[in-house]
């Protein structure tokens, strides 16, 4: 059983940066791909960004891509989500995800989630 705590969330103006980080606990963290999605007031959860085992491939949404890097540290357990030029539309739940499955845009194909952060953008 995995367990992921986010954290970094916050309120922020439209054009600021945030970093989300994910901290990951009771199994083996590089036997995951590890996945951000989000999910704004009234709209269903999309898919965000992913990062390989050995972080060797990355995967992002057109929304964020360009502005939006995933990283992880397998050393320590840990998975982050720089996010750079933040739009009042990047305002949502941002969740970390896990999975030992092959697709890593489908929510579905993730085992554990965490609890949420919130990010919310002003203009």
């Amino acid at each position: 059983q995995v367990q992921l705590v986010e954290s970094g969330g916050g309120l922020v103006q439209a054009g600021d940066s945030l970093r989300l980080s994910c901290a990951a606990s009771g199994g083996t963290f590089n036997n995951y791909v590890m996945g951000w999605f989000r999910q704004a007031p009234g709209k269903e959860r999309e898919f965000v960004a992913a990062i390989l085992r050995s972080g060797s491939g990355t995967y992002y949404s057109d929304s964020v891509r360009g502005r939006f890097t995933i990283s992880r540290d397998n050393a320590l357990n840990t998975v982050r989500l720089q996010m750079n030029s933040l739009k009042p539309r990047d305002t949502a739940v941002y969740y970390c995800a896990a999975t030992s499955g092959q697709n890593y845009f489908s929510g579905s194909a993730y085992d554990y989630w965490g609890q949420g952060t919130q990010v919310t953008v002003s203009s």
